[in-house]
C-alpha cells in the first residue's frame, strides 16, 4: 500500500474561492483513482489549502492495476462473415479484442446475433494513468475567474501555476500542465521563510516541513489558531470580547498561510457614529474583528488577523499603519454620514429616477412605484386575513399599511446618498437609520432597514410584518421584471440573483405568519398576467422544493410527494413534509403508498388506452363485496379526511388513510380491475380514481418510494 501526495503551487488565490476547489480537487482525485481501481479498499484522503496551495494526500493506493477481463459486443454475425469466410469488420473486432478471429464467440441478444469477445485488458500502472488522466483533472477545476498568463496557449486557471508537487510514497510522478512539471519541492512561507525550495521525500513528512517553512496547510488548524489568539489579544482589553463573526474567521483563514493578532485601538471620536457604519468598515473593508463589552456595546478597539509573525519593533510599526488605515476610513465614513443628512430621504427620492435600475426597466424610481403598488396589494391580502376571524394564525400581528407605503417610498433612496456610495454594503441599512435620524415612523424605518433580509439562508427574515412584505414585494418585482424580459436563470448562472431573491421570499413565508401564498405573489408582482404568472410561481415553486429539501432536510420522494399536490402554501407544504416523513416508517403507511402507486398507474394505463370512466361511475355496478366495502370506507373517510386537512391535522389524516390498508388490499386479492364488462370495468376504474382524488390532497402518495 503506498500513499500519493499532489500539491499546485499559485500566486494567490481569492479566499473565497478556495474552499470550493479544495473540495473540487480532492473529489477529482479521488475519483479519478477509485474509477481507475488504484486504490485499496478503505483509503483515506485529506487535503490543504492555503492562498497560494492546494494539496492533496490520498493514503491506500495501489501502485498497479490488476488486470481485468472485459465483454466485448461486436457487429453482427450477417455482416462478420461473407461466404464463410471473416469480413474485415470481424477482423477489426477481433484486433481491437487482442485475439484470432477464429476465437470470437457468437451471443444471442434483443438484436439478434452478434460477435463477441472476451478481452483481457493488463493492468496500467499508477505513474501511467496519473500522467494521462490527472491534466485532465487539473483543467476542469471550476473557478467563478480565470485567466491566461502564457501568450497564444489555451490552458486558463485562476492564478498562474508556480509549482507542482507529486509523489508517489518517495518517487516523483512528472506530472505536467500549463508549462509546469512536477517535481518533490515546494515552497514556503514567502516572507518569514523566503524562497529557498524545500524538497519532500515522502508523504507524510509534507505538512511537518511546511510548518517548519511557516506555513499551516491545514485550514482547521489554521481556523483553531484564530480563534485562540482573537482570545488571547482580547483579554488585554478589560471586560471585552471579539464580537463573533463566522464568515469573517473564514475568510482571515483563507487569506493566511501563518497567521497570527494584532490588537489596535481607535478614537472615542467615532463611537458616535452609528455602530453599523463602523463595523462594516472595520469587517468588509479591513477584514478587523470588532470588540464589545458584556453588554454589546461597541468598545473603541480592533483585532487585525495578519499572515505574517511581527516581532520587536515591527509590531508596533504594523498597529500603527492598520489604526492609521482604520482612522482614514472612519473619518471619511463621518464626513459622508453628516454631509447627507443635508438632504432628507423624501427629498432623495426624485433623485432616484437618475439611478438605472436595469435598462429596460427603468430607473429606481420606477421600481419604486411598481414596489409601492405591489406593497399595497399584499398588505390588504395580509390585513384582511389577520382580522378574517379569531382563528386566523396572524391573529395579534399588526400591520400598519401607512409605515409600509412610506418604507416602500423611501426603501431605494439611500442608493443617492455619499455613505452607500463609499459602502455600498450599507444599503438599506443606511436608509433605515437615516430614517429613524430624521423621524419617520419607526415601523417604516425598521422595515427599510431590513428590507434586504434574508441575504442567505442563514440570515435572520425580518423582524416586522412590514419588513417582510416590503422584502418580499422588493424580491418578487425584481424577478417578475427579469422574467418578463426573458431573463431567467439557466444552468449555474444568474447574474441577477434571482435565485437568491426566491429564496428570500420562501424562506420569509416559511419562517413568519404572513398568511401569503406563492400564487398571489406571483400574481401580484405580474399583474395577473397569465403566462408571465405562471412562470415566476413556477420558479418560486421549484425554490419551495429545494427549501425542503436541502434546507429542511425533507427525503427527495417526500417533497416531490408533497409538491405534487398544492404547492402554494410555504407553511401547508412544510407540514405535510413532516407529517409524510414520520408517517412513512409505518408498515400500513407503506402498504398504502404502494397502493397508490398501483392504482395511479391502472388509470393512467386505462386513460392511454381510451377507456372512459369518472369518478363519479356509478357504484351499483360494483358486485363484489371487497370492492363495495372499499367504496364505502373509502367514501366514509374521505369527509374526515378533508376536514382534518383543512384544520392543518396531517398526521391524523395521515393515520386515517392508512387504516384503510385492509380494505385496499383485500380488494387488490379479491378484483381484477380491468374486467372483460366494459360497465363493470368503468366503475372500478371511477372507484380508483376517485380514492385518489379524494386522498391525494395531502401528497401524492405513488411518489413514495416502498422498499423492494
Amino acid at each position: 500500500m503506498a500513499d500519493f501526495l499532489f500539491e499546485i503551487g499559485l500566486e494567490e488565490v481569492p479566499a473565497r474561492m478556495l474552499p470550493g476547489a479544495e473540495a473540487e480537487l480532492t473529489k477529482r482525485v479521488s475519483d479519478l483513482l477509485t474509477r481507475e481501481r488504484l486504490v485499496e479498499e478503505g483509503f483515506s484522503v485529506e487535503s490543504y489549502s492555503t492562498p497560494r496551495r492546494l494539496a492533496v494526500w490520498v493514503k491506500g493506493v495501489i501502485a498497479q492495476q490488476a488486470d481485468a477481463e472485459e465483454e466485448l459486443v461486436g457487429p453482427p454475425v450477417k455482416a462478420a462473415y461473407k461466404d464463410g469466410k471473416p469480413t474485415k469488420a470481424a477482423e477489426a473486432f477481433a484486433e481491437k479484442a487482442g485475439i484470432p478471429v477464429d476465437q470470437l464467440r457468437t451471443i444471442t441478444n434483443a438484436k439478434g446475433e452478434y460477435l463477441a469477445a472476451t478481452a483481457k485488458r493488463a493492468g496500467k500502472s499508477f505513474s501511467e494513468v496519473v500522467l494521462a488522466e490527472l491534466p485532465k483533472e487539473i483543467a476542469a477545476i471550476y473557478w467563478a475567474k480565470n485567466m491566461r498568463w502564457r501568450p497564444f496557449l489555451p490552458e486558463r486557471f485562476v492564478r498562474p501555476i508556480k509549482w507542482m508537487l507529486a509523489l508517489l510514497d518517495g518517487a516523483v510522478l512528472p506530472v505536467e500542465w500549463a508549462g509546469v512539471t512536477a517535481s518533490n519541492v515546494t515552497y514556503g512561507h514567502r516572507v518569514l521563510f523566503g524562497y529557498e525550495p524545500i524538497t519532500i521525500a515522502a508523504p507524510a513528512e509534507y505538512a511537518d516541513k511546511l510548518y517548519q517553512a511557516k506555513v499551516m496547510v491545514n485550514v482547521e488548524h489554521r481556523r483553531e489558531r484564530i480563534r485562540k489568539d482573537l482570545d488571547k489579544a482580547t483579554r488585554t482589553v478589560e471586560g471585552a470580547r471579539w464580537r463573533e463573526d463566522h464568515p469573517l474567521v473564514d475568510k482571515v483563514t483563507h487569506l493566511t498561510e501563518w497567521p497570527s493578532v494584532l490588537l489596535g485601538k481607535f478614537e472615542d471620536e467615532f463611537l458616535p457614529l452609528p455602530e453599523e457604519v463602523l463595523v462594516t468598515v472595520m469587517r468588509d473593508h479591513q477584514n478587523y474583528f470588532a470588540l464589545e463589552n458584556g453588554e454589546h456595546k461597541l468598545q473603541p478597539y480592533f483585532l487585525a488577523v495578519l499572515n505574517t509573525e511581527p516581532a520587536g519593533e515591527g509590531v508596533e510599526i504594523i498597529r500603527h499603519g492598520n489604526e492609521r488605515v482604520l482612522r482614514a476610513r472612519f473619518n471619511d465614513a463621518r464626513f459622508f454620514y453628516e454631509f447627507d443628512q443635508r438632504v432628507s430621504l423624501l427629498e432623495r427620492v426624485e433623485l432616484l429616477k437618475n439611478v438605472t435600475f436595469q435598462k429596460e426597466l427603468g430607473s429606481y424610481y420606477a421600481k419604486m412605484e411598481r414596489t409601492n403598488a405591489l406593497v399595497v396589494t399584499l398588505g390588504q391580502f395580509v390585513r384582511e386575513r389577520m382580522y378574517a376571524s379569531a382563528s386566523t394564525r396572524g391573529q395579534g400581528v399588526s400591520l400598519k399599511l401607512d409605515a409600509l407605503t412610506a418604507a416602500a417610498t423611501l426603501a431605494k433612496a439611500d442608493l443617492t446618498t455619499e455613505l452607500v456610495k463609499e459602502f455600498t454594503e450599507l444599503q438599506g441599512i443606511v436608509g433605515g437609520l437615516y430614517a429613524k435620524a430624521q423621524g419617520i415612523d419607526e415601523a417604516a424605518a425598521i422595515a427599510i432597514y431590513e428590507h434586504y433580509q434574508p441575504a442567505g439562508m442563514e440570515d435572520a427574515i425580518p423582524s416586522t410584518v412590514e419588513g417582510q412584505l416590503l422584502s418580499i414585494a422588493d424580491k418578487a418585482d425584481t424577478i417578475a421584471g427579469m422574467f418578463g424580459l426573458g431573463m431567467q436563470p439557466t444552468g449555474s448562472k444568474d447574474p441577477f440573483g434571482l435565485r437568491r431573491a426566491a429564496n428570500g421570499i420562501v424562506k420569509i413565508l416559511a419562517e413568519s405568519d404572513l398568511p401569503l401564498t406563492l400564487g398571489e405573489i406571483a400574481g401580484a408582482a405580474t399583474n395577473n398576467n397569465e403566462a408571465l404568472c405562471e412562470s415566476v410561481k413556477s420558479f418560486l415553486s421549484e425554490r419551495l422544493e429545494w427549501y425542503l429539501r436541502d434546507v429542511r432536510g425533507g427525503a427527495y420522494d417526500v417533497v416531490k410527494a408533497v409538491m405534487a399536490t398544492n404547492p402554494d402554501d410555504v407553511r401547508d407544504a412544510m407540514k405535510r413534509v413532516d407529517a409524510v416523513s414520520a408517517a412513512r416508517t409505518g408498515a400500513d403507511f407503506a402498504a398504502i403508498a404502494a397502493a397508490f402507486k398501483r392504482m395511479k398507474n391502472l388509470v393512467e394505463q386505462a386513460k392511454a388506452k381510451g377507456e372512459v370512466f369518472s369518478p363519479g361511475s356509478k357504484h351499483e355496478f360494483l358486485t363484489e363485496p371487497v370492492e363495495r366495502a372499499l367504496a364505502e370506507e373509502a367514501g366514509r373517510r374521505a369527509a374526515w379526511v378533508e376536514g382534518l386537512r383543512k384544520d392543518g391535522d396531517y398526521t391524523l389524516a395521515l393515520a386515517t388513510i392508512a387504516e384503510l390498508r385492509p380494505f385496499v388490499d383485500a380488494f387488490f386479492d379479491k378484483v381484477m380491475v380491468m374486467a372483460p364488462e366494459p360497465q363493470l370495468r368503468a366503475a372500478r376504474l371511477g372507484l380508483l380514481l376517485r380514492i385518489l382524488l379524494d386522498y391525494s390532497k395531502v401528497a401524492d402518495f405513488s411518489e413514495i418510494v416502498i422498499a423492494g
